[in-house]
């Protein structure tokens, strides 16, 4: 799990072209948009999309539990596992 968890860190950073961030600077589980990253909404679009992409997975912008998945790098790297499965 720990080498998706830094697939992720290295997703986001890429994706969101955060210059400057490494993936060290990304704690697993902290929380990715508010107080912890602070990413924002469309950040969140953007991100879905790599993930989408990159990952295969089937998201939907309405679920309430999407954003219970992209909690943090943790709840991601979870979702995704379930859903290669």
């Amino acid at each position: 799990m720990q080498s998706l968890d830094l697939e992720i860190k290295n997703l986001i950073i890429s994706t969101l072209n955060l210059e400057g961030v490494s993936p060290d600077d990304i704690e697993t589980d902290a929380p990715l948009f508010g107080d912890g990253l602070g990413l924002d909404s469309i950040d969140a679009l953007e991100l879905g999309l790599a993930v989408k992409n990159q990952y295969g997975v089937v998201l939907s912008a309405e679920s309430e539990e999407m954003r219970q998945h992209f909690y943090s790098v943790a709840t991601l790297a979870a979702f995704i596992n379930t859903q290669r499965t």
